[in-house]
């Protein structure tokens, strides 16, 4: 996400009266899920596909601006922790991450479906794909 979208964000979110209140869950937050979901999806091409390596520096900087953009839309410390630490979330996105992943052809029995999605997200410059490289 572009930082003159998410200061636009963060400024309708300020401007609203009871913002705060009218703030959904962390874990329900598009901009979180979507934000985890391409951490995930990168982890799980690298981890099944020898020929992709993760941008490490990349995603660690990556996920430190999901927690910046959490702290800026208004979610507290305890809830980001909480969030990174929430086991039921965790297992939710893996799941839904495995799920699209067999759907376009990755499984434990078509490794070479992991190198297919991943070089697809890397042509793709999708956030997953940011966070991959080829060897």
């Amino acid at each position: 996400m572009s930082i003159t979208i998410k200061a636009a964000l963060l400024a309708v979110a300020l401007a609203t009266p009871g913002a705060a209140a009218a703030l959904p869950p962390i874990e329900k937050n598009p901009v979180v899920v979507q934000g985890f979901y391409a951490i995930g999806l990168a982890d799980e091409i690298r981890k099944n596909c020898p020929t992709i390596s993760p941008r490490l520096i990349r995603a660690w900087s990556y996920l430190n601006s999901l927690k910046s953009y959490a702290r800026e839309a208004g979610y507290s410390e305890q809830q980001i922790d909480a969030l990174q630490h929430a086991k039921a979330a965790k297992n939710a996105l893996e799941d839904r991450i495995r799920a699209d992943l067999a759907a376009r052809g990755a499984t434990p029995a078509n490794p070479e479906g992991y190198c297919a999605v991943g070089r697809e997200e890397i042509a793709r410059d999708t956030a997953a794909g940011r966070l991959l490289r080829s060897k």
